[in-house]
């Protein structure tokens, strides 16, 4: 068997892992992580993103959405590591990938951007409309 990925909905998913356990070679690896973040985690992760990246101005500079990722990452305690690029111009992130977050990981982020936020005022998209709805 080369690789395979199953999700555990239920008792036939755990015989199915059990039959390729008592099946599989030695050497075999096995990981067990955590269930994903979800769709709807990813895209609120991106609005608030956006949003703090339209409203706060990090040491006298605007940064993208994409930054303050990096930034909230680093805070979430991820491994973010940064090596010089190799033409010597710059520095290359070898930082982890928020799409590895768990769902319990990605609500830990959102509260630290929603923290963050708060402090420094910002107005989130989804605040907005609640408050319109009110």
């Amino acid at each position: 068997m080369g690789r395979a990925l199953v999700v555990i909905r239920g008792q036939a998913d755990r015989n199915l892992i059990s039959a390729w356990a008592v099946k599989a070679p030695t050497g075999t690896r096995v990981e067990f992580k955590n269930s994903k973040r979800t769709v709807d985690q990813n895209s609120r992760m991106w609005a608030m993103l956006t949003d703090v990246a339209c409203q706060v101005p990090w040491h006298g500079q605007w940064l993208r959405s994409d930054d303050w990722k990096l930034i909230f990452l680093d805070a979430l305690k991820r491994e973010l590591r940064v090596v010089p690029a190799l033409d010597g111009r710059g520095m290359v992130n070898l930082g982890r990938s928020s799409s590895d977050l768990t769902k319990a990981e990605m609500s830990g982020l959102m509260e630290l951007i929603a923290a963050f936020g708060a402090e420094r005022g910002v107005v989130f998209g989804d605040q907005s409309e609640e408050q319109s709805n009110a």
